[in-house]
């Protein structure tokens, strides 16, 4: 009995201790802040010029840099001229056609039976209709030239971003020295939003589809080169064993033995490659890439909001069928075919397309409306929309603006001055002072960095604004997401219901959850929140439930033998076991958060989203990128203090 009151004593004084140690570290950054005005807000003079060296850096880059007569920009031509000749080609099959041949373009009737057929050859008939009908969508209601100029640029990078992340992916399994470098550059550049990769593109590579393309490859190679990573990694020791021992060299035991065993692993690398690839290249739209994310964007900035409902809808389609096909090819299962079939029945979906593709050009020299469906044959529920939007926007305005300016006014003004308040030895020290206590020394040195390079280079005050966006938004995610999260995983029907919702959720690119904020509730702070708040709940639901599913059986059954009831068995057992999990959750709630941040300076945000958006039309590289930087710096500060709090817990518990 003492022993376990001398353990009591001794970890309560423990907590105590680090209680002072954060009193301590607060109330020295606040005492500072009293007595000396630049620890409020750090000295302009001090403020290192950097966004300024680097926007001189990359004009330099792009206009003298080089050996001799030869320049890089030479080489950015180069490059832009390899990467566009697919990205042509693949415009002249889907809507342009070469004129000077007399090719036209594929009808738009093969290529939705097409989809269709490549939809039944991967998941059967349910696959096939639901991808025929999603593109049928596209046709009938107009857009379907802005659809194929998206899609165009979603067939050549998808398989670009592939491959590179493939070798990537490989070369850190081979290699140690290659793993300590190029693993940290993942870490960064998939904290980094989407929007900054633009703008060193377009000073580079100016505006355009291909530049869109090349932001496109950038930002979509890092999830294939993970789950590369992770698929060879994981390939069991005994298959590989056996392929050694069946005397294949090594080049033979990678393509042959592990590349194949991992071959679920990769295909959702691919899966996600086409994922970020859509989601940029809406947002490629910034840079002159044309199609659906353009019209979106036109739409938005014109408050057309039905017209951005549908080509939103569209968008998602196009989505939802890349992923559905994506996942089916994922799972799909070897098929062996019978010796007695012949030929045509072995090819079925190859003679299928060719003799649909056959038909449709013959029949589109008779009516072009076989090539592609005039306006007048099509149909737009636009302006229809506009008007019932604007009459529920009229009528619902009463009672949603006294809720809308309530919210504002009395909790999220408060707290946004709050962050602005906060001097920046307090964040510092706090920081520093909880990377210590949870990972040592490297996480305390690394995320106080961090916090510094914000401070030292001008973006302290957007940087605030940024955290109190997303923690407003990554609280409401918490109390909504565990709870429905939870739900799930007591309740199998809810469970199916939830976790579909959530896989459909994830197809949606970005750009799309602007519409209903900007439509119930207009511009302002609790449009940004809700925004970031449909866009990011999802982690927060989903590692709840996989957390709580996951508690090992034999902890349940000793619970239970012990005479907890359910909901004692819930938050004193279940809940403490699965909470690393779920604050890997969060940690992912909050990468998302961040990346949405960079959208939602679309409707006003003032934050480093906003820094970013503000250097795209004037090339003001160094502006953009450390912007983008910073938002990635406060992800990556996120990601180790949560990560090293879940190791210290899954330790403290015994679990893996």
């Amino acid at each position: 009995m003492s022993d376990i009151t001398l353990h009591n004593n001794s970890s309560l004084a423990q907590k105590y201790s680090v209680v002072l140690q954060f009193a301590a570290v607060i109330a020295f950054g606040v005492l500072l802040a009293n007595l000396w005005q630049g620890a409020s807000r750090w000295p302009a003079e001090w403020v290192i010029p950097l966004k300024l060296w680097l926007t001189e850096f990359f004009n330099w880059l792009g206009k003298e840099a080089g050996i001799g007569d030869y320049k890089f920009r030479d080489l950015t031509r180069a490059i832009a001229w390899f990467l566009k000749q697919p990205l042509t080609w693949t415009e002249y099959l889907l809507y342009r056609g070469v004129r000077s041949w007399g090719m036209p373009p594929l009808p738009w009737v093969a290529i939705v039976v097409g989809i269709g057929i490549v939809g039944h050859w991967i998941g059967g008939w349910r696959l096939a209709l639901f991808s025929a009908a999603c593109f049928l969508y596209l046709a009938i209601f107009g857009l379907w030239k802005d659809s194929m100029r998206t899609l165009s640029i979603v067939l050549v990078s998808v398989p670009v971003a592939a491959i590179i992340g493939l070798f990537l992916g490989i070369w850190v399994t081979r290699s140690k020295r290659a793993a300590s470098i190029i693993t940290p550059m993942f870490d960064l550049m998939q904290a980094t939003p989407h929007m900054a990769y633009l703008v060193p593109i377009v000073v580079l590579f100016g505006f355009g589809q291909v530049p869109a393309m090349m932001a496109t490859v950038i930002f979509a190679m890092p999830p294939m080169a993970r789950c590369t990573i992770l698929g060879l990694q994981t390939v069991p020791s005994d298959i590989i064993e056996s392929g050694a021992m069946s005397g294949c060299t090594p080049r033979q035991l990678l393509w042959k033995v592990e590349i194949p065993s991992a071959h679920q692993t990769l295909m959702l690398g691919v899966n996600q490659v086409i994922m970020q690839t859509l989601a940029m290249v809406v947002i490629a739209s910034l840079v002159g890439a044309s199609g659906l994310g353009q019209k979106l964007l036109f739409s938005l900035q014109q408050l057309r909001l039905g017209a951005a409902v549908e080509q939103g809808l569209a968008i998602v389609l196009i989505a939802v069928v890349l992923d559905r096909l994506s996942q089916a090819l994922a799972h799909r299962q070897p098929q062996h075919m019978e010796v007695k079939q012949t030929w045509a029945r072995r090819h079925r979906h190859i003679l299928a397309f060719i003799t649909v593709l056959v038909v449709s050009y013959a029949l589109a020299k008779y009516s072009s409306a076989w090539a592609i469906l005039p306006k007048k044959m099509t149909i737009t529920l636009g302006r229809d929309m506009d008007y019932a939007l604007r009459w529920f926007s009229k009528e619902a305005y009463p009672y949603i603006s006294p809720v809308r300016d309530f919210i504002t006014v009395e909790m999220l003004i408060p707290l946004r001055n709050f962050f602005l308040w906060l001097p920046w030895p307090v964040v510092l020290g706090t920081v520093m002072l909880a990377g210590w206590r949870l990972g040592g020394a490297s996480v305390a040195g690394l995320t106080g960095y961090l916090v510094a390079m914000i401070i030292i280079t001008g973006f302290w005050v957007p940087a605030m604004l940024t955290v109190y966006l997303v923690f407003s938004s990554v609280i409401i995610c918490v109390l909504i997401g565990v709870p429905i999260g939870i739900w799930s995983a007591r309740n199998d029907r809810v469970a199916r219901f939830v976790m579909g919702a959530c896989d459909t959720l994830q197809t949606f690119p970005s750009f799309i959850y602007l519409i209903p904020v900007i439509m119930l509730f207009k511009v302002g702070d609790l449009s940004n929140i809700l925004a970031i708040l449909a866009y990011a709940s999802v982690p927060a639901v989903r590692y709840t439930y996989l957390g709580l599913i996951r508690v090992p059986p034999v902890i349940n059954e000793a619970a239970l033998t012990n005479g907890c009831t359910p909901r004692q068995k819930l938050w004193k057992v279940e809940l403490p076991v699965a909470l690393p999990e779920i604050m890997l959750g969060i940690n992912q709630t909050i990468m998302m958060a961040l990346a949405m941040t960079a959208i939602t300076a679309l409707i006003g945000s003032r934050d480093l989203g906003q820094e970013i958006y503000r250097a795209l039309p004037t090339a003001d590289t160094g502006r953009g990128l450390l912007a983008g930087l910073s938002i990635a710096a406060i992800g990556i500060i996120a990601d180790r203090l949560i990560s090293a709090w879940a190791k210290k817990r899954k330790e403290a518990l015994g679990v893996e």
